[in-house]
């Protein structure tokens, strides 16, 4: 259903994109004719649903697909034609946009547990956000081969942690639990098979 622009694209509804801009339409029926009665807001674009889509994508292995979502929506909501904070659907500023946010968990591998004070991430290099209940930061990976190297800064607030997790098999262990407050780095050299 994603359409490179919609000049033909027909839309008895209401209108969220148009022209030469990109998105991922509700429904299409691309192996026969559209029914007589089709699915409510079946022509429509909107962006609570593109995100959702564009994230289960992301979370089946279809990257380039699911990011090439999200960058169609951030090119209509960029400034110019449409406000970049209010990505309106049913009304302005409606709810279902924030299924953006899942976008940064599913690229990120961001999961955090106040219960054992671990935080987890992608083994991928790179530099992720991440945010909990009690504060925010960055968490900043290189490689070199198998090895990781983490710096994990809180920006904003508190983060209790215990251990850091990458990926499906690298874990760090802090000597004891400790709380790091606004300011403060953790920083870690971590391997795949030694489990450090």
């Amino acid at each position: 259903n994603m359409r490179s622009d919609l000049f033909d694209h027909v839309n008895p509804m209401r209108t969220f994109a148009l022209n030469d801009e990109q998105g991922l339409v509700m429904c299409s029926y691309p192996h026969g004719e559209r029914p007589k009665r089709p699915v409510p807001y079946f022509a429509e674009l909107m962006t609570g649903f593109e995100y959702a889509a564009a994230v289960h994508m992301l979370y089946e292995g279809m990257e380039e697909e699911g990011v090439r979502v999200i960058d169609a929506i951030r090119g209509r909501y960029d400034g110019r034609n449409r406000n970049p904070f209010d990505e309106a659907e049913c009304g302005h500023h409606y709810a279902r946009a924030m299924a953006s946010w899942a976008a940064v968990l599913a690229l990120t591998g961001f999961h955090y547990s106040a219960v054992d004070g671990t935080i987890t991430f992608t083994d991928r290099p790179g530099q992720h956000f991440w945010s909990t209940g009690y504060g925010w930061g960055t968490c900043n990976i290189t490689a070199e081969g198998g090895a990781r190297h983490v710096t994990l800064s809180v920006l904003g607030g508190v983060l209790r942690l215990h251990r850091v997790r990458l990926g499906d098999g690298i874990e760090g262990r802090l000597p004891a639990p400790r709380e790091y407050a606004s300011g403060e780095v953790v920083e870690m050299d971590m391997e795949a098979d030694t489990g450090q």
